[in-house]
């Protein structure tokens, strides 16, 4: 969309929803690509595609893709790293992965392995900061948490306390984005 509201690109048919060519079900993020191409979350269809301008897919992970073992559920939110992986939240698994550009789980963290957990948290959005530590929205565990790799899982920083919502001092209520400011080590994007 441009400053006057115009709609200059648009992937997925408005009120067709659907895994076909140019159809989308519930997508629920974008990013614009270093290259000019668009990764999208979409989540119902449990997959993230990165399409070209001309609405061709370039390349998939989840639903509909054999040469994965682990599909997704629920892609709520995706992002490309700076090394080329893309860094998938994977909502209805309760997890947070890591891919490479071949497909291969590099790294994951699982929300419900923590005590305290509930029994489905959902995590929603999960951004990695300048020093590598992963930023992830807890959404039903009512908190935000800062681990320091998706390997090895450690919690550096909490806010909200697990399982409980409140809207006190330090409480959380199903927060569904999170992220630090001016920390973003997402690409800049060319814009037109």
């Amino acid at each position: 969309v441009n400053l006057n509201h115009e709609i200059v690109w648009q992937y997925g048919m408005t009120g067709v929803t659907g895994p076909g060519f140019n159809q989308l079900n519930n997508p629920n993020s974008a990013e614009l690509l270093e290259n000019g191409h668009i990764l999208i979350s979409d989540e119902n269809n449990n997959r993230v595609i990165e399409v070209t301008r001309k609405k061709k897919i370039v390349w998939q992970y989840g639903s509909g893709d054999p040469t994965i073992t682990t599909p997704l559920n629920g892609a709520a939110f995706a992002s490309r790293l700076e090394n080329g992986d893309t860094l998938i939240t994977d909502s209805l698994n309760n997890r947070i992965v890591e891919v490479n550009e071949d497909k291969q789980v590099v790294g994951q963290y699982v929300t419900t392995s923590r005590a305290g957990s509930v029994a489905s948290p959902s995590p929603t959005r999960a951004v990695r900061l300048r020093n590598g530590h992963t930023l992830i929205s807890d959404q039903f565990n009512d908190q935000v948490i800062e681990i320091d790799s998706l390997t090895n899982g450690n919690i550096v920083f909490t806010q909200g306390d697990i399982g409980v919502p409140g809207v006190g001092f330090d409480d959380l209520n199903a927060p569904y984005d999170a992220k630090a400011i001016g920390d973003y080590t997402g690409l800049t994007p060319p814009f037109e």
